[in-house]
């Protein structure tokens, strides 16, 4: 009797350990892992439709030394923190002039089309890995998506990978160089790729089967004035990918129109001269901020949530983080306004501007909401950032036990984050 339970009972064994060895296989795991992915969420998506969370702000600053006016530029020195490759600016800086690009001995001609791209479709959830491996291998370098994913993404579940994680990935893990700066418009495109670089944009995307609104990169390496269009390598859509002018501003603006160039050392020079003022980072985000401001005045629905949303990331990067605060509150205000089925309800996993603005204006519960209504509206709730500052909000409420669970699941999700190891060897846990 006994032989008659246990031999059925080790071949079920058996048969399992077969499954889970045939699924990790990396042919079988890139075609069928996005699929199970897509079925979680699709439950999880149906039970609790994450277009409908909202998260509404108190607007109860708790440092009144901080100005709520959007006008006043006055700045207040704070610490650094080491989530932005942008070192915030501790005292008031000189004024600079107004970023004005030094106009090319030549007009850029009307069309460009670089060549020399090895072009990836992407993996499951591996936009970002995939685009800079394209944009890298337009100077040469040899590799694919895999290797910068490994990087990039040491836990493929991750959502997301910022641009200054693009750039350390390049400046550490390549001989060439790169630069991220923000504000960008269809001119600075079109002379940086007629002077041969071509260039990742980040951008918000739509149209893909079964999704709504989501973030996305795609790397620019041509344009056609005749056409008014730009010609991309996208890791959805496909090589040589053709998209209007119009079409790309529009999407481009959703973050802030970042912008990635890769450039060899030795051409640095060039690159910086292309980028005239905006090479200097106050200037870029100054400008960029006016930017922004000018959109709230024109813009509506989503496009006008945009607009405040990149005035807030502005004045954060700025150090302004009083005013930065109030715009991102009345981005969050116009949300609730924006048609359901057209809520970028995963803003949040690409951008933590309102974080960093809400912390330093004291505002401790309205970053926990934020983070609570972020990571519940996640089939798969695998953000290290929400984790991080959700847990620095408890820290300054005086729950250590609670921060130091938050930074622990921050780690899982993404191991070896630093800023979440830094807190935690400073709070004496051991790792």
């Amino acid at each position: 009797m006994f032989k008659r339970v246990l031999f059925p009972l080790a071949l079920f064994v058996a048969v399992i350990v077969i499954i889970l060895y045939v699924y990790n296989l990396p042919v079988v795991y890139d075609r069928v892992s996005w699929r199970m992915d897509s079925l979680k969420a699709d439950i999880k998506y149906a039970l609790n439709p994450p277009e409908q969370a909202v998260f509404v702000p108190s607007s109860q600053e708790r440092n009144p030394a901080v100005s709520p006016g959007l006008g006043d530029v006055t700045r207040t020195p704070t610490p650094t923190i080491s989530l932005t490759r942008i070192t915030p600016l501790t005292t008031t800086p000189t004024a600079f002039p107004t970023p004005t690009r030094t106009p090319s001995p030549t007009p850029p001609p009307p069309a460009v089309k670089l060549e020399g791209f090895t072009h990836e479709f992407q993996m499951w959830n591996n936009c970002s890995p995939a685009n800079l491996s394209m944009a890298l291998s337009f100077w040469g370098w040899e590799g694919t998506q895999r290797d910068t994913a490994a990087f990039l993404k040491p836990n493929d579940r991750d959502k997301n990978v910022m641009p200054y994680e693009m750039v350390d990935y390049v400046e550490e893990q390549t001989e060439l160089e790169a630069i991220t700066r923000v504000g960008g418009d269809i001119d600075m495109l079109k002379v940086l790729l007629s002077s041969g670089y071509p260039v990742i944009v980040e951008t918000g995307y739509e149209g893909v089967e079964f999704e709504d609104w989501m973030g996305h990169y795609q790397v620019i390496t041509g344009y056609d004035d005749a056409e008014q269009q730009f010609i991309a390598q996208d890791s959805y859509k496909g090589p040589d990918f053709v998209l209007s002018y119009a079409d790309l501003v529009e999407a481009w603006r959703a973050f802030n129109y970042t912008y990635i160039v890769l450039y060899p050392p030795e051409r640095e020079a060039q690159v910086l001269n292309i980028l005239g003022p905006h090479a200097n980072a106050y200037a870029n985000f100054s400008h960029a901020a006016d930017l922004a401001a000018e959109d709230t005045e024109r813009l509506s629905g989503r496009d006008l949530f945009f607009a405040y949303f990149n005035l807030g990331s502005n004045h954060v990067n700025l150090n302004d983080y009083g005013n930065a605060a109030v715009a991102f509150d009345a981005a969050f205000a116009n949300y609730p306004e924006i048609p359901e089925d057209q809520r970028p309800w995963r803003m949040m996993w690409y951008q933590t501007g309102p974080y960093f603005a809400y912390y330093y204006t004291g505002r401790y519960e309205d970053m926990i909401e934020l983070a609570d209504t972020t990571l519940g509206a996640m089939a798969e709730p695998v953000l290290e950032e929400s984790y991080y500052w959700r847990a620095k909000a408890k820290l300054a409420l005086g729950d250590e036990e609670g921060a130091v669970e938050d930074f622990q699941k921050s780690l899982e999700v993404h191991p070896e984050f630093t800023p979440s190891v830094d807190e935690l060897l400073r709070l004496g846990v051991q790792l």
